[in-house]
């Protein structure tokens, strides 16, 4: 399905040190095809390298986040993966692990790789009102965009497998008792209460929130805590953080009992 060329199939705004990136089709519930996912993917990579960005913020306009794939172009066999960066995954986002803090607002509904973007994002808030879903098996197909993959870690597994094997779907209240996300919001005031846990996030400083971040990431696939690998990440990453103008200033200010004055 072709776009009005004057309408971009993903919006960016900056809130002050915020970047909100909704994704544009409203016309089809903003479901995912491969404009829209190279556009996303090239929206977070560049928020990502903008020093001044410290939370990224992913919504959807016309009133739902996203709908998932393109149904119509799957079933003709298009192509809905970004041909300049494939590696950057379904939505040019499951795959791309930004340094940057990502916050799925989700409004309306997410429904199956629409789900899989919000399941991509670090944090994530749902209006009260909203629900999210993973029906492909409902429709004979794979939830293959990290849908299965991250569900299971986010939630109890035997909840998770009953989502995956249903395609029933969860509710904001569900999500919330299960900890797939991390606040509610009022009916189409996500955004509002994202830019919130952004403004909390963005008073500490960079260096400590993004390594932090990355150190949870990355050390998903170790073991156990007690192995070596964990501790050599771990290591590494306190060795950067601790060298950094910000630790100075952080416990500078704490000995001297005053407010940190970050310089970014």
């Amino acid at each position: 399905m072709q776009e009005p060329s004057e309408s971009p199939t993903v919006l960016f705004e900056r809130i002050g040190s915020t970047a909100v990136i909704s994704l544009n089709r409203p016309r089809v519930k903003n479901a995912l095809n491969c404009a829209m996912a190279t556009a996303l993917g090239n929206a977070v990579h560049e928020a990502d390298l903008d020093p001044e960005i410290r939370v990224i913020i992913i919504t959807g306009s016309g009133g739902n986040f996203c709908g998932g794939a393109d149904l119509h172009e799957v079933a003709a066999d298009w192509q809905i993966i970004s041909a300049e960066r494939p590696d950057w995954g379904f939505g040019g986002i499951t795959q791309q692990l930004t340094a940057t803090p990502t916050i799925a607002a989700i409004n309306g509904f997410a429904l199956g790789g629409g789900l899989e973007i919000a399941l991509a994002c670090d944090l994530a808030v749902m209006d009260e009102d909203a629900y999210v879903t993973l029906p492909e098996v409902t429709r004979g197909i794979f939830a293959a965009g990290g849908g299965i993959l991250r569900l299971q870690r986010l939630i109890p597994r035997r909840l998770a497998m009953e989502a995956v094997l249903t395609g029933n779907p969860i509710t904001a209240a569900q999500a919330l008792q299960w900890g797939l996300v991390n606040r509610l919001s009022p009916s189409g005031t996500s955004v509002n209460v994202a830019l919130e846990l952004a403004q909390d996030i963005a008073r500490n400083p960079v260096e400590a929130v993004n390594q932090s971040k990355l150190l949870m990431h990355q050390s998903e696939s170790f073991g156990s805590t007690w192995d070596s690998d964990y501790w050599s990440l771990n290591d590494a990453i306190a060795t950067r953080v601790y060298s950094s103008p910000e630790a100075s200033e952080g416990l500078q200010s704490f000995i001297e009992k005053r407010k940190p004055n970050w310089q970014r």
